[in-house]
């Protein structure tokens, strides 16, 4: 603590004498006129220059940036609707990266190209409806080429039906946890409500056992999806706002207390199989060189890590939002069914609840 005063004084006390010395800066007349603060043309030929070397910084920069942190992007999207997710993106980066490199080169140039100087004048334009129709009719265009492919995307991957037979899944939020219930052998999820909760009984997801349809219900902590098969999910929140990101499935919904929300998308890529993808690869090694270095040092939770799919809250919902996350194991129909088969249900459970 006593650093921490000492340190404390000494900023304060250094603030104190840089601020005197600007007083005593401002409080001297300077007699000379070519001592005024006026940019001279030998000022403006130095900031022209600096242009040219800010702008050859921010390329610099983005070039590196690309280079060095690239690799810790998401790998291929793992469902149907990813790959024109992604191709979108990319897309409106690619602009983004042409528009700004031409700008800001046009920027920098024009700055030097027009610096003040000596007995030369600024023409000035009222307006030039030319140049004006040209840079308000490009990004309109483009603009509205985005917008109208966005929202195509949009419609498309929000049209939650029931067409290919889709296996229902609800995901249930709550501070600070995840639980899916899937509708069992009817493939039909019961009526639930928070209203209906029974801690003393374990009915946690307040599922009406009055509902028929309740009673095959399976409440898991680990969500299991079968490759090639669409999944219909209907999200509920317990208490405050959540929302559901699936970012291998380019996947999110906020989960909204008082309603249901849905979202839908087709896993095309098992566990297994983006555990091969090099850049899974690629991402596993590194991340467990970090570890061991660290349990080296004997710090603690740095056992080797292995790739999963993974449920994450993407809404600040509390201290422990950051640990609100649950596993995905994207497999095949014959394996997903025989995980599926080993489960309880909902019935069972509140028969052992009696």
């Amino acid at each position: 603590m006593t650093k921490l005063l000492i340190l404390t004084v000494l900023v304060l006390v250094a603030i104190a004498i840089w601020q005197m010395t600007k007083i005593f800066e401002l409080s001297q007349l300077k007699a000379d006129s070519s001592n005024a603060q006026i940019a001279n043309d030998s000022d403006n030929r130095t900031n022209g220059y600096l242009l040219f070397g800010f702008l050859i910084f921010i390329y610099g920069i983005t070039i590196f940036s690309f280079a060095k942190y690239t690799k810790v992007l998401l790998p291929e999207a793992a469902s149907a609707h990813g790959g024109e997710y992604d191709t979108l993106m990319w897309i409106s980066f690619a602009i983004i990266f042409f528009v700004q490199t031409i700008t800001q080169a046009l920027l920098h140039y024009f700055g030097y190209k027009y610096r003040g100087e000596e007995g030369k004048k600024a023409l000035f334009y009222a307006d030039n409806d030319r140049l004006e129709f040209i840079w308000t009719i490009i990004p309109v265009i483009v603009l509205a080429g985005l917008i109208i492919w966005g929202l195509y995307s949009w419609t498309n991957i929000m049209d939650v039906n029931d067409e290919d037979d889709p296996l229902i899944v609800e995901l249930y939020a709550q501070q600070f946890n995840w639980q899916a219930r899937y509708g069992g052998e009817d493939n039909v999820l019961g009526d639930a409500s928070v209203r209906l909760i029974d801690i003393d009984r374990a009915n946690v997801l307040g599922l009406d056992e009055s509902d028929p349809n309740s009673s095959d219900d399976i409440i898991v902590k680990e969500l299991h999806l079968p490759v090639g098969r669409k999944v219909n999910f209907y999200m509920r929140s317990q208490d405050v706002l959540h929302s559901a990101y699936m970012p291998h499935f380019r996947a999110q919904m906020n989960c909204v207390p008082g309603m249901i929300t849905e979202f839908s998308f087709t896993p095309t890529i098992t566990t297994e199989e983006m555990r091969l993808n090099p850049d899974v690869v690629d991402k596993v090694k590194r991340t467990n060189a970090i570890r061991a270095e660290k349990a080296a040092k004997g710090i603690p939770n740095t056992d080797p890590w292995e790739f999963d799919y993974i449920l994450l809250c993407n809404k600040i919902c509390g201290k422990s939002h950051y640990n609100m996350q649950m596993k995905i194991i994207v497999e095949t129909e014959e394996e997903y069914n025989k995980w599926i088969a080993e489960q309880g249900t909902f019935g069972d459970m509140m028969a052992s609840a009696q």
